[in-house]
Parts: structure tokens; sequence; C-alpha cells
């Protein structure tokens, strides 16, 4: 069950949330849950049952599509206040893809079942078109995603996943592997090695062990377009 800080937190997310009857508004509260998770857990997979609509309080997620040789497509990135119904695949039956959730930062996430929430979509408007809402951004940034992988080589896309990190990061040092660029990437490791070095025989950056820094800004913004 949500305590009083938690709801007034959901009512500030959710807009719909101070206009449901009574009855639907208890079914919130008490049906709701809240969990805390560290850096690298799995909050839902293709091994997990549905999670219903998730909604991050704060930290970072990543969500992503797993394919069959085991590399995966980073789609977008979940932050504070930013809710997914993607993951309720129970809800959106008619969405046959999976997407997994994966914990970037420490967070905390709010649950609402999939059940509970399907029937306030079926019989409150607001809550259907709240839900087209985020079912239209979160595919528009699916989308985008495709694109970069159609129009843009992987020299692109690196540079341009730099530079978002950076932003993420509020740094221009990032921690992070060659092999965790290439997962969010759906590539090789040695592609990923291959590129980093490029860039920094360029002078874009320069590698250590386990680091990267960011030393041409404006020349790693260059290559992204």
């Amino acid at each position: 069950m949500l305590n009083k800080n938690d709801l007034e937190f959901l009512k500030e997310t959710i807009p719909f949330l101070n206009h449901l009857d009574e009855s639907d508004y208890l079914s919130i509260v008490t049906a709701g849950s809240k969990s805390s998770f560290t850096q690298g857990e799995t909050i839902l997979n293709r091994d997990k049952e549905c999670s219903g609509i998730v909604i991050v309080k704060s930290g970072q997620l990543k969500a992503f599509f797993e394919l069959e040789d085991g590399k995966e497509i980073m789609l977008y990135r979940l932050l504070a206040r930013d809710i997914c119904i993607l993951t309720a695949s129970c809800v959106l039956k008619k969405i046959t893809f999976e997407v997994t959730l994966e914990v970037e930062k420490e967070s905390e996430v709010y649950f609402i079942p999939a059940a509970i929430w399907a029937k306030l979509a079926d019989k409150n408007i607001a809550v259907k078109e709240f839900s087209m809402e985020l079912v239209s951004e979160r595919f528009s940034e699916v989308m985008w995603v495709m694109e970069q992988i159609v129009s843009r080589n992987m020299g692109q896309r690196v540079s341009a996943f730099l530079l978002e990190q950076s932003v993420l990061e509020e740094s221009e040092t990032l921690t992070m592997t060659h092999d965790t660029i290439a997962k969010n990437l759906g590539t090789a490791r040695e592609v990923i090695s291959r590129i980093l070095k490029y860039l920094e025989n360029d002078g874009v950056l320069k590698l250590s062990r386990g680091q990267i820094r960011l030393t041409d800004m404006k020349k790693l913004k260059e290559i992204c377009h």
C-alpha cells in the first residue's frame, strides 16, 4: 500500500489521479507499490511476469530490446518522473515485442498493476488518453533509434552515445567499458574498440582503463552530423 508521500508524488506525475472517483483512487492506493533497486538489477525481462506500469521516482533505468544473438539495442532511458507503459504487455495486448528494463543507477520505482490500470482505462477516458500519449511518446523514441541504426554509420552512433552519456553524467569523463557501449548499440566490442581508438587518434577523446575522457566536444558533435 502506498503512503501519503508516495501519493503526493504520483499526483504530481500522473495528471488524472486527482480526478478519479474514490473507489478507483483507493484501488491505486491499495494495489500500487514501490521498490528500490541497485545498479545492474533487471526489473523486467521476458522471463519475468508483467510488472504493469512503471513510474520512476529517482535514479536511471534503460529499456532495451534483446536480439536472438544476445546483442542489445537500447531503446530509451527512464529518469525521475518518467513513466513506462511499454513494459505492460499484459495491458497493451497488441504489442508483441518484449522490452527489458535494467537499472543503470540506484533507483526507486513505483508499480501500478496492469489489471488495475486496464480497468481504469476501460471506464475513464482520461486514463485511456494518457495511456495513448505514453505509448506514442515511447514509440517515437523507439522509431528514432531505428532511424539512427538505418541512417547513421557506427562512428556517428558511438559519438552520439558518448554525448548523451556526458549530458546524463554532467561530466566529460565517462566511467564505462567498451563492452557496455557495444551492448547499448547492439554491436561487437571489437567494433567499438576500433572506433574509439580512431576517435582517440583524431584527438576527440582520451582512453584509459575503464574510462573515456572527452577532449574535443565540438568535434564530437560535428561527427554526429
